[in-house]
């Protein structure tokens, strides 16, 4: 499947944001901690999200759609007998977020099954971080080499000090859910504070749990032997709305972007702001003015302004591609650091193609000089490699002469919700070929 771009469109209109899906995977998979209902709302219909839910209903979650974007879960029968599966390993295997389902399923069932996680190819995402986790709880393991596999096994979990070797978000997820009906107290150091990991503690704790911290690099959770239903709503995905903050200001298009939840955004903002790009926070809505010139920002002393990504509170790696891609266009010149990832920017040649100037320096780090737009982009032949790039290299496409061509869009689709509809209705022209 691809999409045929024709650039040169300037958007308007209004946009809502999906549900955020780093979240919602994390959330979806909570609900195996109790056998009670538990609603959720806000839940992005995306295919990352959707394998994840058709996973839960093969284990015997009860799955009910509601109106909207909401729907039910209640694990109250479920099927251990399947996690050891040939079934179950090659489903789970398909998206990384299978990895989040161990933690809810050694608390209330003592044993879990990780395989080896599929997902982006954007360099090493170890599970060390999950595993040594689940080990000061007393978890035991042993990993199957012929079916890559590893089996979890945890009679009695209790808890215990553990002091994180990298604030994984996953991680530090998974060691929480686990944590929640352990025996005695656990505390978690350099634990991830993101806005998702807050929201899962928020949800546990309305289902019984006890976590104080909640918001800081230092977690405590007092276990305790049941956790009840809840219902939940999904922040809206700041990656989205990161993406539309960059996609107005490269096609200069006038877009305002509703319910924003704009406390919970951090340093996204200043960040687009530092590569010249205006906003205006109306409530709790963006608006984003068509913008002829944004010119780059230079540190106080006159340096060249470096961009670079640091666990929360600091920048999200998933937004580095699409500040590169707008970066092509500003006025100035700027260098992305990929820090967390050493393959994330291995797209920017199909940039260079366009007619970009962009210098990779090495694995993690991209030199952009920016063209101020006295020379478009050219529209060309491209594949997305992971989903933050696929919908860095449509926004260059959208902003680019002539037509381009997108390879391997499933990557976007797993990540954006009906991204090319949404879009065509602010002005877009992007068709999908099957």
């Amino acid at each position: 499947m691809h999409f045929e771009v024709i650039g040169g469109k300037k958007l308007k209109g209004d946009i809502i944001p999906q549900g955020a899906k780093n979240e919602a995977l994390q959330i979806i998979s909570a609900v195996l901690l109790t056998p009670e209902k538990i609603i959720i709302n806000n839940i992005p219909d995306i295919l990352d999200v959707n394998l994840l839910i058709e996973l839960l209903v093969k284990m015997g979650v009860k799955v009910q759609r509601l109106s909207g974007s909401g729907a039910s879960f209640q694990a109250d029968d479920i099927d251990i007998d399947y996690l050891n599966s040939l079934d179950f390993r090659q489903q789970s295997g398909r998206l990384r977020g299978s990895v989040m389902l161990a933690g809810p399923l050694l608390a209330r069932f003592k044993k879990a099954y990780i395989p080896k996680p599929g997902g982006d190819k954007i360099g090493r995402r170890r599970l060390d971080t999950h595993i040594i986790g689940f080990e000061k709880l007393g978890v035991q393991f042993s990993y199957e080499t012929n079916d890559s596999t590893f089996l979890l096994q945890a009679p009695n979990l209790k808890g215990a000090y553990i002091l994180l070797d990298e604030p994984s978000v996953t991680g530090t997820a998974n060691i929480i859910m686990a944590a929640s009906m352990a025996e005695g107290v656990t505390t978690i150091y350099n634990a991830a504070c993101e806005p998702y990991i807050q929201q899962l503690c928020n949800m546990l704790n309305r289902m019984g749990a006890k976590i104080t911290g909640i918001g800081s690099n230092l977690i405590h959770i007092e276990g305790v032997s049941y956790l009840g239903g809840t219902d939940h709503t999904m922040l809206p995905d700041m990656i989205e709305i990161g993406s539309f903050i960059g996609l107005a200001a490269m096609t200069q298009s006038e877009i305002t972007i509703k319910n924003a939840r704009i406390d919970q955004l951090g340093v996204i903002p200043n960040k687009f702001n530092q590569i010249g790009i205006q906003m205006e926070f109306r409530g709790d809505d963006i608006f984003i003015p068509e913008q002829n010139v944004y010119e780059v920002q230079t540190f106080l002393d006159g340096s060249v302004l470096n961009i670079y990504d640091h666990p929360w509170p600091g920048l999200t790696p998933d937004l580095l591609s699409i500040l590169l891609v707008v970066a092509t266009q500003a006025k100035g010149s700027v260098l992305i650091h990929q820090k967390m990832f050493e393959s994330r920017l291995f797209f920017v040649d199909k940039l260079i193609d366009m007619g970009a100037q962009i210098i990779l320096c090495d694995p993690h780090r991209a030199a952009v000089i920016g063209l101020g737009r006295s020379t478009p982009l050219r529209g060309i032949t491209m594949s997305s490699p992971d989903i933050r790039a696929g919908v860095a290299l449509l926004i260059a496409a959208m902003s680019a002469q002539g037509k381009s061509i997108i390879q391997n869009v499933e990557q976007i689709d797993r990540g954006y919700q009906y991204i090319d509809q949404r879009l065509n209705a602010l002005g877009a022209e992007i068709i999908r070929v099957s």
